[in-house]
């Protein structure tokens, strides 16, 4: 009987450890894998990404879901890009002209895992629980949602979506668009890099235009392109995507490290027929630059996009002598009555004009194959931590920001 009992108990044992062993990192595979980081402009705080292809084709046997990435003797944030297939580092600093050896490898077993800090953040939350009234949502309350086919009935000031639309957010500064006819880009000034949107609008449908502990909308977009609104150009004006037969935004990634926001517009109605757009906008940590990449299924010559005009922010705009280029303001323009700079940045390649309307600040761009385009966006708030404080220290920034998308890093 006593020989029965420490089988057993020698069987749980082993069974025990079996299970455990199951859900631990590899033990038996630390080989390294390294890439070197090539680097031609002074860098600090930012996102890099590396192909999952390129790893496996070093080391197909890493456990990409326990991985330890150093720099040096640092250990780095990563996170993966189940969108573009990458493994994403968060560097601290490189400096220009000097290469840097990035270390990457499966933790050893018990090993701890580096702790990670949230400093991105998509969410799109509507009401649940009510129904609409004469395109008014009576009743209900907010719930976070990772998709949403918006509903005919849906239009601007209907009390069913929080703050009228998605939001996204890095920890220097916070974006929305409104998902109705109106479809434009608005700002959220920042006063803490914590994420905050999921508090926003919760203690009233228009608080954000308060100023609050977080911060507050800073922008007035009205009839104008706000920041970045995405519009083609047609009869001397810029007119955003209005008139589609349906809306379906999608949380496609809500990251530490990166968020995006995918949103399809079905049938947007312009003048040259209907078309299917793709739309994708994404923000990484430690960036006030937002990308938003376009894709149209029939071809549109006439993409546009740009800024508001503030009659307290001249435009100004850079030479075309680097791959990007800009359009941008700054001065007292900010719905706080302090200042405020705002830039939208594109491929100087695919430039076709610069031009206004009666209220925005347009660029007119051409698509890669009449069907895709790409361009950042970004704003850069007085009150921010550590925030730029006058008109000489935005344009360095925004030069610096040029120099930087103009002379990407290499990974080899």
């Amino acid at each position: 009987m006593q020989a029965s009992r420490s089988l057993i108990k020698l069987a749980c044992i082993a069974l025990t450890l079996y299970f455990t062993s199951c859900q631990t990192p590899k033990e038996n595979n630390t080989e390294e894998v390294s890439f070197t980081i090539v680097n031609a402009v002074d860098r600090e705080d930012f996102v890099i990404e590396i192909p999952l292809l390129k790893i496996k084709e070093k080391n197909n046997d890493l456990d990409f879901e326990n991985l330890r990435v150093q720099m040096g003797e640092e250990n780095i944030q990563t996170e993966i890009d189940r969108i573009s297939e990458s493994l994403l580092c968060l560097i601290p600093e490189v400096k220009a002209g000097k290469d840097y050896e990035l270390y990457i490898k499966t933790k050893s077993l018990g090993e701890p895992s580096f702790i990670t800090k949230k400093r991105t953040q998509a969410e799109l939350s509507h009401k649940v629980g009510g129904e609409f009234h004469d395109r008014k949502y009576i009743g209900g309350e907010f719930k976070n949602v990772n998709a949403l086919k918006v509903p005919q009935e849906h239009t601007d000031h209907s009390y069913f979506i929080r703050y009228e639309g998605p939001g996204w957010e890095s920890d220097k500064v916070g974006y929305r668009f409104y998902l109705d006819w109106r479809n434009g880009i608005d700002v959220f000034g920042k006063k803490t890099p914590e994420m905050v949107l999921q508090g926003v609008g919760q203690d009233g449908f228009d608080s954000y235009h308060e100023p609050a502990g977080w911060g507050m909308d800073i922008l007035k977009v009205g009839p104008s392109l706000g920041l970045g609104s995405i519009a083609t150009w047609e009869d001397g004006k810029a007119r955003r995507v209005d008139v589609t037969d349906s809306l379906y935004v999608d949380i496609a990634q809500n990251g530490a490290l990166r968020s995006i926001i995918k949103t399809n517009y079905y049938g947007w109605d312009i003048k040259n027929g209907k078309t299917d757009l793709l739309s994708m906008i994404s923000i990484d940590a430690g960036s006030r630059m937002s990308k938003i990449k376009l894709i149209a299924s029939n071809g549109i010559n006439n993409f546009c996009t740009g800024l508001i005009k503030s009659d307290k922010a001249p435009l100004k705009v850079s030479d075309q002598t680097k791959k990007f280029s800009y359009i941008a303001s700054y001065g007292q323009q900010s719905l706080a009555d302090d200042m405020l700079g705002i830039a939208v940045i594109f491929p100087t390649k695919q430039l076709q004009t610069i031009t206004e309307d009666t209220n925005s600040h347009v660029v007119v761009l051409n698509p890669e194959n009449g069907k895709e385009i790409s361009y950042y966006i970004l704003a850069a708030w007085e009150q921010e931590p550590d925030g730029i404080k006058d008109e000489k220290a935005f344009y360095n920034y925004l030069a610096h920001q040029l120099d930087l998308l103009s002379q990407p890093l290499k990974i080899e």
